[in-house]
């Protein structure tokens, strides 16, 4: 497929999304933030987006399916890497063109300072000798000359004219152009030269360094080196002693080359997770193995990773996790896909169930991402939102986060048949590079129990009128 089949491919596909909307190119730009000719521009092939934001906008908007996106920032990318390339190549046939240019002018001048011989000596010889015709010229003398003082003296016979002033200055002034270019590029061809040599004799056999192929030789002995000075010390007038080279040094092969990027040091995204989410920030089980009696009251939600830690809580039925990811710098980071492994899964742990609440009602539903810890190959699907009004669609991968832009994504797992323990992973990539991080409970894997036959309490008032746990729905 050939480059220009890439940017086509990409802007035919931003086409076919634009149809389905049944509106113009204005109305569609004013709904996506953008400019109505930048939008045409995009879909007629003639430019391509630097950043994916727009693009992004546009296919959710248009209600792309999760393959079509998958498809189009791989189009988009395709597109950038046929501009660059179009550029870079555009700035080297310019260059080449310019350095052409001045060669060429160069060498004009140096032509034109060289004089012609031949001219210049036949202009000397007509000058010195007679006219342009060969006659030589006439000096006026006495036979010439009439006798008696009433008449005239004839006129002397006319001579070649001289060169003119302004013609030899000319060719002067030529010459000294010429010379100076020839000695500037000359001075400037010097100093380059000099300075790469010395600085790659810097680089090679600068202090602290040595040249791993260069050979060994032994330092020879003086009689100013049978004294030495003190450390930190030197005589004066006299050059401190450079200790001899190693006779065998580490070999430096296989070692990467030296460049003027630092290496790449981890993924380009920060993210967080928050395993201490509350239904509707209010309804939650956990199961302990402790009677009521020795239970405290139930915390706030802010506290309850502390309070769980103390009583050796396991989230019961339920664990919902609340992930935010953000880029390191302004550089988009696409998040591609959310996976789910499970670690392990075995009975339902032993104890009470402890709710934090007798059933707290609400009109939001966030949407979310749902797991299905008992199913054998469990996949985070998400699930529609809603509130009062209307519904909160699902938001499907793949995402886009930067610096400026971050995302929090919220995991609902539950199970009613095990003690599952489980974590995630997250596929990413960022301008070539791709990679998965693994999202868990600060290194362990979340753990989530079913409570299904396990005795459930709640924090009410007892039959003495005292606030204590008591049997749920009691």
């Amino acid at each position: 497929m050939s480059t220009r089949d890439d940017v086509e491919e990409f802007a035919a596909l931003l086409r076919q999304l634009k149809d389905r909307t049944d509106r113009s190119y204005g109305s569609l730009a004013r709904r996506l933030n953008m400019n109505t000719s930048t939008l045409h521009r995009y879909c007629a092939g003639e430019a391509v987006p630097q950043d994916f934001a727009p693009v992004e906008r546009l296919a959710a908007f248009c209600r792309a399916t999760p393959q079509e996106r998958l498809e189009l920032h791989r189009l988009w990318l395709s597109a950038v890497a046929v501009r660059q390339r179009g550029r870079t190549a555009g700035s080297a046939e310019a260059a080449a063109r310019t350095e052409a240019k001045s060669a060429a002018e160069a060498k004009s001048a140096a032509e034109a300072a060289i004089p012609a011989p031949d001219a210049d000596r036949d202009g000397a010889r007509t000058e010195e000798n007679g006219s342009a015709d060969g006659t030589p010229a006439r000096r006026g003398s006495s036979a010439d000359r009439p006798e008696g003082d009433g008449h005239a003296r004839r006129a002397p016979a006319p001579t070649a004219a001289p060169r003119p002033w302004y013609r030899r200055r000319r060719v002067l002034a030529s010459a000294g152009v010429a010379c100076a270019l020839l000695a500037t590029l000359g001075i400037a061809s010097a100093l380059s030269d000099g300075r790469s040599s010395q600085a790659g004799a810097a680089r090679s056999t600068g202090p602290g360094t040595t040249d791993p192929y260069a050979p060994h030789r032994a330092a020879k002995p003086s009689a100013a080196d049978s004294a030495s000075p003190p450390p930190g010390s030197a005589p004066a007038g006299s050059r401190r002693k450079t200790p001899a080279l190693p006779s065998t040094l580490p070999s430096t092969r296989g070692a990467p080359a030296p460049s003027g990027k630092s290496p790449v040091a981890g993924p380009p995204l920060t993210w967080s997770a928050d395993s201490q989410v509350w239904a509707m920030g209010c309804g939650h089980d956990y199961v302990i193995d402790k009677p009521p009696a020795q239970v405290p009251p139930p915390p706030l939600q802010q506290d309850a990773g502390v309070w769980s830690a103390a009583q050796g809580a396991v989230h019961g039925r339920q664990t919902m996790v609340r992930i935010s990811v953000q880029g390191r710098s302004s550089t988009a980071v696409v998040l591609e896909a959310l996976r789910v492994r499970v670690v392990s899964r075995g009975e339902p742990v032993a104890g009470n169930a402890y709710a934090m609440d007798q059933g707290c009602g609400g009109e939001l539903t966030p949407r979310r991402f749902t797991v299905d810890l008992d199913v054998d190959r469990p996949i985070a699907r998400p699930e529609d939102g809603a509130d009062s009004r209307r519904t909160l669609p699902a938001v499907h991968f793949p995402y886009r986060v930067s610096a400026q832009d971050p995302e929090v994504l919220l995991v609902d797992a539950s199970t009613q048949a095990y003690d599952a323990r489980w974590y995630l992973e997250l596929d990413w990539s960022c301008q070539g590079r791709t990679g998965t991080i693994r999202i868990d409970d600060h290194g362990r894997p979340f753990r989530t129990t079913g409570i299904e036959g396990t005795p459930r309490y709640w924090y009410g008032t007892d039959d003495s009128g005292e606030r204590a746990w008591v049997p749920y729905g009691g």
